[in-house]
């Protein structure tokens, strides 16, 4: 079977069944400039969701400790994956050596004046900056983008651009939102930056992504023949007894 013939394979599969968010659903052609996000989590949530990696479905990732809302919409980036390059990548920017990626696609939080109701979806956003995050030692960038031709957000390009508060709104957040009181600081921010370094980090969570996934559309074409193949080799044997 040829190459063509397994895309149009998978092309139908895809209409039959719901792709997953993590790896069935494509970054866009003009990544890292404009990227598509999956939103799991919007700011009327009193929970935090967050998608199953095995199922795809998104699930509670735990209620929200304290009456902080996340201040944007907020998701991954698909194709996506936080892993060595990433991690180098960070210490390269911060100056140490101890820094692992977090295993998970890279997140994103996309800026928008118009009230979404609900996650689950799908947006087209355009990169402007981001957050050098650090929880407990791994690095988990926080992309900041706004949606994509929004109407009051669309005119910004760069995170410098953006009204402090907005930003000091998503630093607390992003600071807080796992903390109990008592306990010992687990995140920091180390740097807030501009749209530039934003690409860089996409495009290296976009090289440790293909280098844990990128042959996965391979990988299921070579099962579906081996099951196919066992299939027709059964119906052999059972047309010979």
């Amino acid at each position: 079977m040829g190459q063509d013939a397994y895309d149009k394979l998978w092309k139908l599969i895809g209409l039959r069944y719901k792709s997953h968010p993590w790896h069935g659903i494509e970054i866009g052609s003009r990544a890292p400039e404009t990227v598509a996000a999956f939103i799991e989590v919007i700011p009327s949530d009193t929970v935090k969701y967050e998608v199953d990696k095995k199922t795809g479905y998104l699930k509670i990732d735990r209620p929200q400790k304290f009456s902080n809302i996340v201040p944007a919409l907020y998701g991954f980036v698909p194709q996506t994956y936080c892993k060595e390059e990433v991690a180098d990548y960070c210490m390269q920017q911060t100056g140490r050596t101890d820094i692992v990626g977090d295993d998970d696609p890279l997140d994103i939080c996309v800026l928008t004046e118009r009230e979404v109701t609900h996650g689950n979806i799908i947006v087209k956003a355009r990169p402007i900056g981001g957050f050098r995050m650090l929880d407990g030692g791994e690095a988990d960038d926080k992309i900041i983008a706004v949606l994509e031709n929004d109407e009051v957000y669309g005119k910004w390009d760069d995170v410098a651009q953006l009204p402090a508060s907005i930003i000091r709104r998503l630093q607390h957040y992003f600071l807080t939102y796992k903390q109990l009181p008592g306990e010992t600081e687990k995140c920091e921010i180390t740097h807030v930056y501009g749209r530039e370094e934003a690409h860089e980090v996409i495009r290296r969570s976009q090289i440790d992504y293909d280098r844990a996934y990128g042959n996965l559309e391979d990988v299921m074409s070579v099962t579906l023949m081996e099951a196919l193949n066992f299939g027709q080799r059964q119906q052999e044997i059972l047309s010979n007894l």
